[in-house]
């Protein structure tokens, strides 16, 4: 091979290892912008994929929710036959002088129908705890009792005590419940009056009213880890919903005699 025709190779080589080059990065080009177009794609899918997960979530979570009612006398004529409740919770007194005069007949009431009961005792911080705890025993005892009654402390007004005060009060009143009859009795409270007055009483499984958050939806407040009972709406009546089976729910009632 002359010089000429050695020289002319030489650019020839060089021009095609050039276009194997282009063409080489012109296929990782392709191929990254088609992986960041799938990228792309699929985090545009997530969202709408999460959010079809977290409506199957959201569905099963409400076929597994079991559903309940509190009355007190201002729903005296409550027809407990009639409602698909599955468990009833009463008020029965209030204070240290208020016995709530529809208490028995919706007692009797969900005794016949055969559904996890309970009742409720309407604190007032500003008297004495164990004398409203005995007001309140004094009521629930003077009807027929049974293995699962709930037996709960309604405390949603501070009567002007502090934070600390109200929350050494419902300690006394449920230390004393609970020695009288053996077991803790349950709190009722609206979320942030729990958040704000009843730390250090996670003890005691929790009713927690809050309404603007769907029916089982809501997250425990103060350092409680779970609720038992969540009260999702007050219209047209009070309206609950438990995670819990009907014999969980008993379990945190009174015991077997």
């Amino acid at each position: 091979m002359s010089l000429p025709q050695f020289a002319s190779a030489v650019r020839d080589r060089m021009r095609l290892s050039g276009r194997r080059v282009t063409f080489a990065l012109a296929g990782a080009a392709l191929a990254a912008t088609t992986a960041a177009a799938g990228l792309a794609a699929t985090a545009h899918a997530d969202p709408a994929d999460h959010g079809g997960a977290q409506a199957v979530a959201a569905r099963q979570q409400a076929k597994r929710l079991m559903y309940g009612e509190d009355v007190s006398n201002h729903q005296p004529d409550h027809d407990w036959q009639a409602s698909p409740a599955r468990f009833g919770i009463i008020k029965a007194t209030e204070g240290t002088g208020f016995r709530d005069p529809t208490f028995a007949r919706h007692w009797q009431e969900l005794a016949k129908k055969g559904i996890v009961r309970g009742a409720y005792h309407f604190a007032h911080p500003a008297n004495d705890p164990v004398a409203e705890a005995e007001h309140f025993l004094a009521m629930v005892n003077s009807q027929p009792a049974k293995a699962g009654d709930l037996l709960v402390l309604d405390l949603e007004v501070t009567d002007g005590k502090s934070p600390e005060e109200v929350n050494a009060w419902a300690k006394a009143w449920l230390a004393h419940v609970r020695a009288k009859t053996g077991i803790k009795p349950m709190i009722y409270s609206g979320w942030a009056f729990a958040d704000a007055n009843l730390k250090g009483l996670a003890e005691y499984p929790l009713w927690v009213a809050h309404y603007s958050e769907p029916k089982g939806a809501v997250t425990p407040p103060a350092d409680w880890r779970s609720w038992a009972i969540h009260q999702y709406s007050e219209t047209p009546i009070d309206q609950n919903v438990t995670s819990l089976t009907a014999d969980q729910l008993r379990a945190l009632g009174r015991p077997g005699r």
